[in-house]
């Protein structure tokens, strides 16, 4: 119980300036696979992971898994961003999942080696503190709904396909689908998805419940993006460190029983109490004005 506290504790702690933006090696003469961009004016607060690997069509490789996390790794610190969102730089496709043409190289410890930096991966997404937004505007397919399943909202364009079609290839999901869509969907479901390797529209996703929400596709292929978009401008206006450990507190407190839950959420509460933040959510609602946060 007490290593469950200090690990919400310890995700809620205090945000330091990003160093830079780039997440492409020094000195690298091809264009980065991941890029990532901070919003700007009424957006601010907004930065996006663009997945840019056309070639592969987003698949996860080597490259891209390296890039992904260094560029997670600088922005998990970053004070200025208050949402993170996901989308695609290829038309048609967010992920493809797992690039089976780099895997067919690789011996059996190396596949190993290299699905246990994927699960890295997935965690280190799962366990960002701003909350996370999956705008899916075409194929999420094995690695790829993983890692849409390892961000906290989904949006997926109506004509999106998607699913955990693993054990049509041989293979199950290896990078956290088999917990992640059971918590997601319920067991029964889960199991009947896995087991078949089905794939879902994102109007079938949304009945579901595996998406937030559902949207027509425009002709330039990026409705699902401007829907988050949207979702992440709702967000923006709440108090940063409230959201923060609101997240703490539903993660951490889904893997206790709900005893533990509570303490979980106490703790959490707690900390947000001293917080400038709350003042000034109490002083606005006192005024009868919209409050100004500040994340402090």
């Amino acid at each position: 119980m007490q290593r469950v506290l200090a690990s919400a504790l310890r995700l809620a702690r205090p945000w330091r300036p990003l160093a830079a933006r780039s997440c492409a090696s020094a000195g690298a003469a091809r264009d980065p696979e991941i890029q990532v961009r901070a919003l700007e004016g009424p957006d601010q607060g907004i930065t996006e992971i663009l997945m840019n690997r056309p070639h592969a069509r987003n698949a996860l490789g080597h490259v891209f898994v390296s890039e992904l996390l260094e560029a997670l790794a600088r922005l998990r610190d970053d004070r200025q961003v208050r949402v993170l969102l996901f989308r695609s730089g290829v038309k048609g496709v967010f992920c493809a999942g797992a690039d089976l043409k780099e895997r067919e190289q690789m011996s059996e410890a190396e596949v190993g080696v290299f699905v246990q930096r994927l699960r890295g991966l997935m965690n280190e997404i799962a366990a960002f503190p701003a909350p996370t937004i999956a705008a899916m505007d075409g194929y999420a397919l094995g690695g790829g709904l993983e890692l849409a399943l390892a961000c906290d909202l989904r949006v997926a364009a109506s004509s999106a396909v998607m699913g955990l079609i693993e054990t049509t290839r041989g293979l199950l999901p290896g990078a956290g689908g088999t917990q992640r869509l059971p918590r997601c969907l319920g067991v029964a479901l889960a199991k009947e998805l896995i087991f078949t390797g089905r794939r879902l529209s994102g109007t079938q996703a949304q009945a579901l419940g595996l998406v937030n929400h559902a949207v027509a596709q425009n002709e330039e292929g990026n409705a699902a993006y401007h829907r988050a978009r949207e979702l992440a401008q709702e967000i923006l206006p709440q108090a940063p460190i409230a959201v923060r450990l609101g997240k703490v507190a539903i993660d951490r407190g889904m893997e206790v029983d709900i005893a533990s839950g509570m303490a979980i959420e106490g703790m959490c509460y707690a900390q947000n109490i001293p917080t400038q933040d709350r003042l000034e959510g109490m002083a606005a609602f006192r005024e009868k004005r919209p409050p100004r946060f500040v994340g402090e």
